[in-house]
């Protein structure tokens, strides 16, 4: 995967049970146009059951970190999201984890009125070749196709992957993630993602009688 986004101008996109089950035809057709990835166990089964047999779970979290591993030393890198606290955090980690990596900007995630203007003419003048936005869906998607409009680079949407990497939101442990469960530890953790969770219920017993 790495090798094949290394000349990627496009977004990457994770994919999971939320995402196919809605519906959401605006984001269906962001997709289909750049590269979507199985970030979910549900994907997973929803790409085997459909014959890619070698279908494997891709977390956003992790493979992020791995991009930036890999061409820290050939590309240049742009990061937008979450709060002040949590980016500034985010990126004095990043220096000490990968002391040779460009960092030509960041910035949080909230953007008022006049700062999207502001934020394209930045990324216009710096030229980023990577750029990271965490933002959570599809507000982070909609942002990525119209700044990828303005500054053709690899864009990628992370979610909450500052918070887990600063430690302000702790994943789940790897028992849990090992078998496919990291959504029901997010639900002990927080029993008010009970609505969410029945999308899932929704997903699979669609997924089982052919229904997706």
């Amino acid at each position: 995967m790495l090798d094949f986004i290394s000349d990627k101008k496009q977004i990457l996109i994770a994919i999971n049970a939320e995402k196919i089950i809605n519906r959401n035809p605006k984001l269906e057709t962001i997709i289909n146009n750049n590269i979507g990835y199985a970030d979910g166990i549900g994907a997973v089964k929803a790409l085997k059951k459909k014959g890619a047999r070698n279908a494997i779970k891709i977390p956003g979290c992790e493979v992020w970190l791995d991009i930036i591993k890999k061409f820290e030393n050939e590309k240049t890198f742009y990061f937008l999201g979450s709060s002040n606290e949590v980016i500034e955090n985010t990126i004095e980690k990043l220096k000490i984890e990968f002391p040779n990596i460009n960092i030509l900007n960041f910035r949080n995630g909230f953007l008022k009125e006049g700062e999207k203007e502001i934020l394209i003419k930045d990324l216009k003048e710096t030229q980023p070749d990577i750029v990271f936005v965490a933002q959570g869906t599809p507000r982070q998607e909609y942002l990525m196709e119209e700044l990828l409009k303005e500054h053709p680079a690899l864009y990628m949407g992370l979610g909450g992957s500052f918070d887990v990497y600063t430690g302000n939101v702790k994943r789940a442990p790897k028992v849990f993630i090992k078998f496919g469960l990291e959504w029901l530890y997010r639900l002990l953790l927080q029993p008010t993602r009970i609505k969410r969770q029945i999308v899932l219920i929704k997903f699979f017993f669609k997924l089982h009688f052919g229904k997706l």
